[in-house]
């Protein structure tokens, strides 16, 4: 009998640890950062800065520790093909304002690749994977997706959205719609900012900042965080100043 119940007690070790492992956050955030070919130099860079410059912000500091529990867990993931999904930064918690300048140093730092195709769909799966096997459990659960053309390769979006939903997550978008002298151009066709509210877009409270102008992606990602951090819509006049 007492080998018995050593014996059990050795086989619930494992889980009873796992379950002491895992970290109760407000927000698990998966910052999916669009690098495919579509986006120019300039505009990734800009990108990257501005998730660096928004991370150790105030105004997203605070929002953090405005949650019950005042933390929450975030990982950065640069993604084109299918493929091609490469964190820059991974799974970290964030309680302060030292803890988020750590965490943006990391991004800063890590090497700037590209890839060809724009697979949002094979993003949004590689997300839902990434917060489904880290050790947090949050209150909210979101990946938010940048990019600045439609799928052309990849999981399908419907599927991949399907993926989402049945994990109880929210997918909210960052289309950049800029347009410059040399860069590619997007079919007339697609209006971005409709296109990703259509394809992209799911789960509770979901939204669209779309960018219109290079100068503007900082401060769209900035307000972007503060808003899916803190659990917060953005207003219409919010909506009708970056996405006209």
């Amino acid at each position: 009998m007492r080998c018995l119940i050593a014996c059990l007690t050795l086989l619930a070790v494992p889980s009873l640890a796992h379950a002491q492992d895992i970290v109760e956050v407000d927000v698990e955030l998966v910052l999916a950062v669009d690098i495919s070919y579509s986006v120019d130099l300039e505009e990734a860079r800009r990108q990257r800065e501005g998730y660096v410059a928004a991370l150790a912000h105030p105004d997203v500091i605070s929002a953090i520790q405005a949650g019950p529990h005042g933390r929450i867990a975030v990982t950065y993931v640069e993604w084109a093909d299918a493929g091609f999904q490469r964190p820059a930064a991974p799974w970290t918690m964030i309680a302060s304002e030292a803890d988020a300048m750590a965490f943006a140093a990391v991004v800063a730092a890590a090497p700037l690749e590209r890839g060809h195709y724009t697979a949002i769909g094979s993003a949004i799966a590689d997300g839902v994977e990434r917060i489904e096997s880290n050790n947090f459990q949050g209150i909210r659960r979101l990946i938010d997706i940048s990019g600045d053309g439609p799928q052309n390769h990849g999981m399908d979006l419907a599927e991949a959205r399907a993926m989402a939903n049945a994990a109880g997550i929210t997918v909210n978008g960052l289309p950049i719609i800029t347009e410059r002298p040399g860069h590619w151009t997007r079919p007339a066709e697609i209006n971005l900012d409709e296109y990703f509210d259509r394809n992209v877009l799911t789960g509770p409270g979901a939204f669209v900042l779309a960018v219109r102008e290079p100068e503007d992606i900082q401060m769209a990602i900035l307000r972007k965080m503060t808003l899916e951090i803190a659990g917060a819509a953005p207003s219409r006049s919010e909506l009708s100043g970056l996405a006209p």
